[in-house]
């Protein structure tokens, strides 16, 4: 591949663009965020991939670690958080929108304390695009019958209906989930 093809596909590139042109960024900005695409290579080199999304707490982004490496043990596949998704741009809406665009699937691991992934969750039923290609897993709390508040149990209840919710309790239940996903 010569320095002036991109290994991005064009419909991606088209994508990304209008992302981007939705947005007031800089021209430099924008190419920053192309530059950042065009290392994503393992999202179009392999068949399926996955975009981990939750807590980055000490805690919980330990079991975010666990999904993606369970996930980057199968075959044809490629699993991330965003901070892996290296750059000079922030981890923004944009961001968070270009790499939703360009992967299979989107996963969030649901935890309640100390926060979420509240704003991606919103994104994620917002469009039918991002819906049909989510799924959550969702922590179990045994002293608490709504630990998620009303609004997070409606969007919990919308992936329930599509067969996309798989709760867990322990690091166990959550490698067993993890495997149950396409």
């Amino acid at each position: 591949m010569s320095d002036e093809e991109s290994p991005v596909p064009d419909q991606i590139l088209t994508s990304a663009k209008e992302q981007i042109d939705q947005e007031e960024l800089s021209l430099a900005d924008n190419e920053e965020i192309l530059h950042t695409l065009s290392k994503l290579t393992p999202i179009y080199e392999n068949d399926r991939s996955y975009f981990i999304l939750g807590n980055y707490d000490q805690e919980p982004i330990r079991r975010l670690n666990l999904v993606v490496d369970r996930l980057n043990r199968r075959q044809d596949a490629y699993a991330f958080r965003m901070v892996d998704i290296r750059g000079e741009w922030d981890n923004s809406i944009q961001k968070f929108c270009l790499i939703a665009d360009l992967v299979t699937s989107l996963v969030g691991v649901a935890e309640k304390n100390p926060s979420d992934f509240l704003v991606e969750q919103g994104l994620l039923v917002g469009t039918v695009e991002y819906f049909s290609k989510s799924h959550v897993l969702k922590r179990v709390y045994e002293d608490a019958e709504h630990p998620f508040g009303w609004m997070q149990d409606g969007v919990f209840g919308l992936f329930e209906e599509e067969g996309r919710l798989y709760r867990w309790q322990t690091e166990e239940k959550l490698i067993e989930v993890t495997e149950q996903l396409p």
